[in-house]
């Protein structure tokens, strides 16, 4: 694609990453094939190539966004399924965010608009706001009509019961069973610990039992992603993080940063490029990108023991966007949910997102509903007894629908080798009986 910056625009270290992403798209259009608001609707300017013609006209003219290009910016998931299609390498994720940092800065958006954004992020990455949010949702569920239409997303998504809080997710070190084989951090997250703290829970079970020394550091927390995407200062917690984990690594060392939810994972990879002008913490944010791993890419290079259980589950396994197109991340889970013996089935459709996408189904409740319920088919084509993911994102938009039980790709190899099982995966059934939820 043909540009024309001027130097005083390119001398902005992100106009000038955008301008280099603008000049790699080459206009096939493959992108639309595989994106979810594209597929839906059908309007080329919801589909990333459309939206790339979108943003170059507004970056490149460096003039305010307009509320017609607001429209269809905010209607993108980040779900990165066109960075796979893409045959040219456009780097997408990087030129949304700056599109949607623009879109901040430059655009006022109504009122009530601007006050859900502005709760979203004062509330998601905070665990502690979050407890009380959910606490005073649940009491304001039998009420939803009453609430304005911009609320009621939230109520309908926010669960029946909120799990205790776990002491998992204090600083602290968990010893390695048996002889050391690694000396990882383990990111405890912001709304994972709130709505499933199980989740980490089972992922310290499944390290040490493996022979890793998990560290959960202090000064550690939120990875920042819900406010980057919301076009907010998401910068604040990843230097929170990177200060907090070079501290280990200067100190006992680490072998990896391990991180059990996708979302996040996709973030702290991609600290390097977020903090690359930093004179400070550039060195230091690059190293801490280089060690994030997933969780299943450890236990991958780990080798998972022999299971200790026989599970015999058929298993759905949904990959999630920011797993499958942001870290390019397919084989590793369904290769370890089979060595757990599970029979892992592929959900049709699976490059298209659910339609959880961090925020977007609370800004967005019409469109991540029609994905919600397209996901739910095709999980139901495969006959599978539960469905297995490794974002907490997609677990809490699909278990919302209360038609199967979803959990997190950990607790099932945890279960496998000796953990309890899983909250929401039933008994065996006795033989020529139906499986049944617990």
């Amino acid at each position: 694609m043909q540009t024309n910056f001027s130097l005083a625009r390119l001398a902005d270290a992100d106009v000038a990453a955008s301008e280099k992403i603008l000049r790699t798209c080459v206009h096939c259009g493959f992108c639309t094939a595989t994106c979810p608001t594209y597929v839906l609707l059908g309007d080329e300017l919801d589909s990333p190539r459309g939206r790339i013609y979108l943003i170059k006209d507004m970056l490149e003219n460096d003039r305010p966004a307009r509320a017609e290009e607001v429209k269809h910016i905010d209607r993108c998931l980040s779900c990165l399924s066109c960075m796979t299609t893409c045959p040219s390498g456009v780097h997408y994720m990087h030129l949304i965010d700056h599109a949607r940092h623009h879109v901040e800065k430059t655009y006022r958006r109504p009122l009530q608009e601007r006050l859900l954004r502005r709760l979203l992020g004062l509330v998601l990455p905070h665990p502690a706001r979050l407890r009380w949010a959910l606490a005073g949702a649940r009491l304001g569920r039998p009420f939803a009509r009453l609430f304005p239409a911009r609320l009621q997303p939230m109520l309908a998504l926010a669960p029946a019961r909120v799990p205790a809080r776990t002491p998992v997710d204090r600083p602290q070190v968990f010893p390695a069973q048996g002889p050391r084989r690694m000396r990882v951090a383990l990111l405890s997250g912001c709304a994972q610990q709130v709505l499933a703290p199980a989740i980490n829970e089972a992922t310290v079970r499944l390290l040490t039992r493996h022979g890793c020394e998990v560290v959960v550091a202090a000064g550690a927390g939120c990875c920042g992603a819900l406010a980057h995407h919301l076009g907010q200062d998401g910068l604040a917690p990843a230097r929170a993080n990177i200060r907090a984990w070079m501290r280990e690594l200067e100190g006992g060392g680490l072998d990896a940063i391990v991180i059990n939810a996708s979302g996040c994972g996709t973030a702290v990879k991609d600290y390097g490029f977020l903090f690359r002008a930093d004179p400070e913490l550039a060195a230091a944010a690059a190293k801490i990108s280089a060690l994030a791993r997933d969780v299943s890419e450890v236990m991958r290079d780990l080798g998972l023991r022999a299971p200790v259980i026989a599970t015999g589950r058929r298993v759905a396994y949904h990959s999630a966007c920011s797993l499958q197109h942001g870290q390019q991340i397919r084989a590793e889970p369904k290769e370890l949910l089979r060595a757990a013996g599970f029979t892992v089935l592929d959900v049709p459709e699976g490059h298209l997102c659910c339609g959880s996408a961090g925020t977007y189904n609370l800004l967005q409740p019409a469109i991540a509903e029609r994905l919600r319920a397209r996901k739910l088919a095709n999980i139901a084509r495969t006959g599978a007894e539960l469905v297995a993911a490794g974002n907490i994102g997609c677990i809490t938009q699909i278990a919302s629908a209360g038609t199967i039980a979803v959990v997190h790709t950990v607790e099932l190899l945890d279960w496998a080798t000796g953990g309890p099982r899983p909250a929401g995966v039933a008994e065996p059934a006795a033989p020529g009986a139906p499986a049944l939820r617990s």
